[in-house]
């Protein structure tokens, strides 16, 4: 399989897997019983806790596609319950919960770790904290399937580090972008207040940034053979065959 072939192959799928989870009920239900209250607070100190205790805007600036709101209320909500690093081992628990719960049986978790890793191991992750943060987030031995969902979180958060450089590169705002793909009701529901429409012209730029992602994540795909390409493909469509989501690609 193509290295770009491969890229479109796989991206909406982890997107979409992912998105699941953070999504999930059961997710919320483990900040719960952390501690936290209902609402963002978990998922913003979590999922972003690998930055260490960042002011608001740091995390903002970091993540992109979330509306400046929602992130700085969650974060700022989650951060009497505890530190940062110690809400982001938490939160890769969760996802490593909800792995074991979500992905078949049957799936080969083993081999997908080897290649996952493989790709993971072999990114650049200049100019992609949040990226490196999840990277450096210690994933178990002695849990296959959990592993392999933090390992799907982890390529998730490179792919969407990558889409907002490839965003803010082709002229776009975070918040257009998130109107140009999923409009202005789905911006507002993201945090976005009052999103306004946008010219139809920057269509073309959001389109552009989606191809400049794929370019970005390239190098992973290119240190793996043709035939592991295809078969890592392959795993992934097993691994998330349980997902019945519809999300759009985006936000990241």
């Amino acid at each position: 399989m193509d290295v770009l072939d491969c890229i479109s192959t796989v991206a909406r799928p982890i997107h979409d897997f992912g998105d699941e989870f953070m999504s999930d009920g059961a997710t919320a239900a483990v900040g719960l019983r952390a501690g936290f209250a209902p609402g963002r607070g978990f998922y913003c100190r979590g999922r972003f806790g690998v930055l260490g205790e960042a002011p608001a805007a740091v995390v903002q600036a970091v993540q992109g596609f979330l509306g400046p709101h929602l992130v700085s209320a969650g974060w700022r909500a989650g951060r009497p319950v505890m530190p940062a690093q110690e809400a982001a081992a938490c939160y890769a628990g969760a996802v490593r919960t909800w792995g074991r719960a979500h992905i078949p049986a049957d799936v080969d978790v083993e081999r997908f770790n080897h290649l996952a890793q493989q790709l993971i191991d072999a990114a650049d992750s200049d100019a992609l904290p949040l990226f490196a943060g999840w990277r450096a987030q210690p994933c178990p031995d002695d849990d296959p399937a959990g592993a392999a969902m933090q390992r799907i979180h982890v390529l998730r958060e490179h792919r969407g580090a990558c889409h907002l450089a490839a965003v803010r590169l082709s002229g776009l705002s975070a918040r257009a972008a998130m109107v140009v793909n999923l409009g202005v009701e789905q911006a507002t529901r993201y945090g976005w207040p009052e999103p306004q429409p946008v010219a139809a012209a920057l269509s073309s730029r959001w389109q552009r940034a989606e191809q400049l992602t794929d370019e970005l994540q390239a190098p992973l795909y290119a240190t793996l053979t043709g035939r592991q390409r295809t078969e890592f493909a392959q795993l992934v469509a097993a691994l998330t065959s349980s997902s019945a989501s519809a999300h759009a690609l985006s936000p990241q």
